[in-house]
């Protein structure tokens, strides 16, 4: 069993929703928390907001550029001395049609949503290394493991992250470090707010799906890291939708393609 008192971990995306909750739930639970946005005054604003101000640090970065991982990294290492958890939660959606999604939006939801995690991952792995182990933990999505119509890039990217976490846990094992994969179903946080709308735009979330709170998702990953799971599905609820699209796959596609009509 892992535990979190003493340990430094660091949160992108954490200005809002799942971000500043997982860093909120980390700090209760006595750890230093380094918070990691685009946007400086909304990070310091969520900073204040989980109100551990002796063992919390703001910082500006945007995950797309090496140069700002990088730099957080060596402030944080600065702050604190090293790092124990890292958590890639920053990323964005984007609503649209396969056929009509505009090439560029998709590259630009690919640097955020998967690429930045890869790199913050290259980047925080010779840290973990140097001091004999700490744990990774990607905040993915259902959607990771059931393709969305109309948000397909949004799944593509993942399912991309499920793929190289999971990888990683294999390769990074025998070094003791740990990464977890959580994969939330519907949340009710700001993210469908900022959703990148395209150029065809339909909803396949049933309008009686209300979602889970941020702080759920957040517990759930508390646990899976001091239980060191290789994945959360959360709720738990959404296992079974899972398992149903591995198995018939045509059922939850007739599903989905009646939502989308």
């Amino acid at each position: 069993m892992m535990e979190l008192a003493g340990k430094v971990a660091v949160v992108t995306g954490a200005s809002m929703g799942i971000g500043e909750a997982i860093s909120k739930i980390f700090a209760d639970h006595g750890a230093s928390v380094v918070m990691l946005s685009r946007d400086l005054a909304r990070i310091e604003a969520a900073r204040a907001r989980i109100g551990r101000n002796e063992r919390s640090v703001a910082i500006a970065c945007d995950i797309r550029h090496r140069e700002e991982i990088d730099r957080a990294i060596g402030l944080t290492l600065h702050h604190f001395q090293r790092i124990d958890v890292w958590v890639n939660n920053a990323g964005h959606g984007l609503r649209d049609s396969v056929a009509r999604m505009d090439m560029a939006a998709c590259r630009e939801l690919f640097d955020t949503n998967f690429f930045g995690a890869v790199a913050a991952m290259q980047a925080v792995i010779p840290v973990m290394r140097q001091q004999g182990g700490g744990s990774i933990i990607n905040i993915s999505s259902v959607a990771g493991h059931i393709p969305l119509p109309f948000h397909a890039p949004y799944s593509a990217t993942k399912f991309a992250l499920n793929a190289i976490g999971k990888a990683a846990r294999i390769e990074l094992k025998k070094e003791k470090i740990h990464v977890l994969t959580v994969c939330p179903g519907y949340v009710q946080t700001q993210f469908s707010k900022n959703v990148v709308l395209g150029n065809e735009q339909r909803n396949v979330r049933p309008t009686s799906v209300k979602g889970i709170s941020a702080e759920r998702v957040a517990r759930a990953t508390l646990q899976g890291y001091l239980q060191q799971k290789r994945e959360v599905i959360v709720p738990w609820t959404m296992y079974i939708p899972q398992k149903i699209y591995q198995i018939c796959p045509a059922f939850v596609e007739a599903a989905m393609a009646r939502l989308a009509k």
